[in-house]
């Protein structure tokens, strides 16, 4: 498998999922890792308070 056909299986859902069983058994592991967040956590994150870093330059400096 070359390695742009890896690298778009990692990123590109919709890709991956056409791939067949004998190219998804050549799909070495994504380097990352898998994440997975439960139900639980991410309600946990959606209930935290955000802060919000602004990138543009002050009005008035």
């Amino acid at each position: 498998m070359l390695a742009s056909h890896i690298i778009r299986a990692w990123k590109d859902e919709e890709y991956r999922m056409s791939l067949t069983e004998a190219e998804l058994a050549l799909l070495p592991q994504h380097p990352s890792g898998m994440i997975e967040i439960s139900d639980d956590e991410l309600a946990l994150i959606a209930e935290e308070p955000r802060t919000t870093i602004s990138t543009a330059p002050f009005a008035d400096y």
